[in-house]
């Protein structure tokens, strides 16, 4: 074996064939899962090198998919529970069981998921992550005693608020009375545990690829509200509310968590599993490296095959495919991008081995609605071309 600009290459005299090709993709949002790519990777990957072992890994660092993907290492078995929305409308959301554990698997795009409305009819004041709450409860039921939880893709700017009055905690103004909507939180004066004994858990593991804090330039509302419907006439509204939500919390309970690293994460919903579930927050691709054991996959591929919706200099500062082909990097073993739209900057271009968009032979337009099928059709042009690549390296005719 020899290397080629510090990536592994096979001599003519070692067989090249089978490699061994990890797929691990995160989702293109908006039109695939993490799930739905891999398979078209894959898929396309085969017409031009059908020899090859492939395996399909899903990315997930706390949003969609979060709880299929997790719970498929834990050996976690699918549950059911009637829930409402993040608009209140009924729904029967899954949640992941590892009984020998007690870890219940949770993913709150499942319950409040922006994707799970339609597009344009509620505002963001009319949402709230209540019922969120009723996944922890019957989690809780079943004796759970540890959580691993995903909020990425919540439709939700309330941190958290409606989750905790779904698990009894009470949000009271200066006359007593009971606040019942986020955007009444700038009134807030008291906030009450529940009065049931509340069930301890001994730890509850929130997956989060954000760092921002609950309010300010970086914080939920100005950040990613936007994305959910707010517009910049809502920010006071919102910021007001989750503003004083912190404050009091802080004068009561002794713990400043709104600038904690994470706490704007899915509309504060950080911050509403720091206060009212006593979680810890942890850098959502490095809990799923480790529930999938990525180092030791990287380490026994030939070659490894990422994408996403986009790619470009922010992936590569901190976000889970930077870090997937920061890793192929440490160990030299090449990495290819697939992805939506793609950055040609140079640092883009020097990171991965290949770098290929969906863009470079379709309209954005049509590269959303046969995402799967030129997806695919893109993953063949790769392989194509590395094989041509082995073959220069080689010195083969």
């Amino acid at each position: 074996m020899r290397e080629i600009k510090g990536k592994r290459i096979l001599k003519s005299s070692e067989n090249p064939r089978p490699l061994n090709i990890l797929i691990i993709p995160d989702k293109f949002k908006g039109t695939l899962s993490s799930r739905a790519a891999a398979k078209a990777i894959a898929e396309g990957w085969r017409r031009a090198r059908p020899h090859d072992r492939l395996t399909l890994l899903p990315m997930s660092d706390g949003g969609d998919d979060f709880g299929e993907v997790m719970s498929g290492f834990a050996g976690a078995r699918a549950q059911k529970v009637k829930t409402v929305d993040a608009a209140h409308r009924p729904v029967v959301a899954a949640w992941w069981w590892q009984k020998e554990t007690r870890t219940a698997i949770v993913e709150s795009a499942r319950v409040i998921g922006l994707a799970m409305l339609p597009g344009g009819k509620f505002h963001p004041f009319q949402l709230d992550s209540f019922g969120f709450g009723a996944i922890f409860s019957a989690a809780a039921r079943k004796g759970a005693k540890r959580f691993v939880v995903g909020i990425g893709g919540s439709a939700t700017n309330d941190a958290g608020f409606g989750m905790a009055r779904a698990m009894g905690w009470k949000f009271l103004d200066a006359s007593g009375s009971f606040i019942e909507g986020w955007t009444q939180l700038d009134r807030l004066e008291t906030i009450q545990p529940p009065e049931k004994d509340v069930v301890a858990f001994e730890e509850v593991l929130v997956a989060v690829d954000v760092k921002n804090p609950l309010n300010g330039p970086r914080g939920a509302t100005r950040v990613y509200g936007p994305q959910k419907g707010l517009v910049p006439a809502d920010f006071k509204t919102a910021e007001n509310a989750l503003g004083r939500l912190a404050e009091v919390w802080k004068s009561q309970f002794r713990r400043n968590l709104s600038n904690i690293p994470g706490a704007g994460a899915a509309g504060g919903l950080g911050f509403g599993l720091l206060a009212f579930m006593g979680a810890k927050l942890t850098p959502g691709f490095e809990l799923f490296a480790q529930y999938a054991g990525l180092d030791r996959m990287i380490h026994s591929s030939d070659l490894v095959i990422t994408g996403e919706g986009a790619i470009d200099e922010s992936t590569l500062m901190g976000k889970g495919v930077g870090q997937l082909v920061g890793a192929c990097v440490k160990r030299r073993v090449p990495c290819i991008a697939l992805a939506g739209l793609l950055s040609r900057s140079p640092r883009v271009k020097r990171t991965f081995a290949q770098a290929y968009s969906l863009t470079d032979n379709a309209s954005p337009e049509e590269a959303k609605k046969r995402a799967g099928p030129l997806l695919a059709h893109l993953s063949a042009r790769a392989a194509r071309d590395w094989t041509g690549s082995l073959k220069k390296h080689r010195g083969s005719p």
